[in-house]
């Protein structure tokens, strides 16, 4: 089947898929693909100090950062613990893409003035729902990320061997 038509997308269209594009679990969608997103995207601003989500907290949606800085931290005893700090592009909240998930972590803005584009979890089900493939490339990209998030940690393990008890990690896995 030849196709001879192709759908022309504006100038802010084709800025906004290049945007999504670098974002980890976007990087391999078709412009079709990330067209799907764009509708159930929305900016929302934070100020310094200002949190998005705390640990335990329903997890009802993905974020990714337009602008400024966010930072994930987990809570030891009555301090934080940053995890890492994320910039343009980086997504968080990634757990939303599963069923019935509570945070891990608490993301509060580092910068004054920053912009994150939220995806609601029930807006990103349903483009799951109704297009499998691209639930399948996002949720493969996801994977990915997380062996990654692994391979790091096993990595830091190794360097400072007695830290902690390894198997606790994987007690609940078999």
């Amino acid at each position: 089947m030849i196709k001879i038509f192709k759908r022309d997308y504006a100038d802010d269209e084709i800025k906004m898929f290049e945007f999504l594009r670098k974002v980890r679990l976007f990087w391999n969608l078709t412009n079709k693909e990330l067209e799907l997103f764009i509708p159930i995207m929305y900016l929302r601003s934070y100020g310094v100090n200002e949190a998005i989500f705390f640990s335990g907290d329903p997890s009802q949606a993905l974020y990714i950062v337009k602008k400024g800085s966010v930072s994930l931290t987990i809570d030891i005893d009555d301090k934080f613990e940053d995890l890492m700090k994320l910039r343009q592009t980086h997504a968080f909240g990634d757990n939303s893409l599963i069923e019935n998930t509570k945070r891990i972590y608490n993301a509060v803005c580092t910068t004054d003035k920053t912009e994150v584009y939220v995806l609601p979890h029930i807006n990103m089900m349903e483009i799951f729902n109704n297009h499998p493939e691209v639930k399948a490339k996002v949720m493969t990209n996801m994977a990915e990320t997380y062996n990654t998030y692994t391979k790091n940690l096993f990595k830091v393990y190794k360097s400072s061997f007695g830290f902690f008890e390894l198997t606790k990690v994987y007690k609940d896995q078999v």
